[in-house]
């Protein structure tokens, strides 16, 4: 094996570790959805329609 081969299966090992990281990013930013439209939902759907409706006519 040569040395640029080995240092690239190095470096390919070392990149896969961070998931936990990813995971925890994933769920915090679901949360931080679920949160904003528990709050404003009605203010959302309706903004959503209005912004619907501005484009159809």
């Amino acid at each position: 094996m040569t040395r640029t081969n080995h240092l690239a299966r190095g470096a390919r090992r070392r990149e896969r570790g961070d998931v936990p990281g990813w995971v925890l990013i994933t769920l915090m930013t679901a949360a931080l959805v679920a949160a904003l439209w528990a709050v404003a939902e009605d203010q959302l759907v309706s903004l959503f329609k209005s912004a619907l409706s501005s484009v159809g006519s």
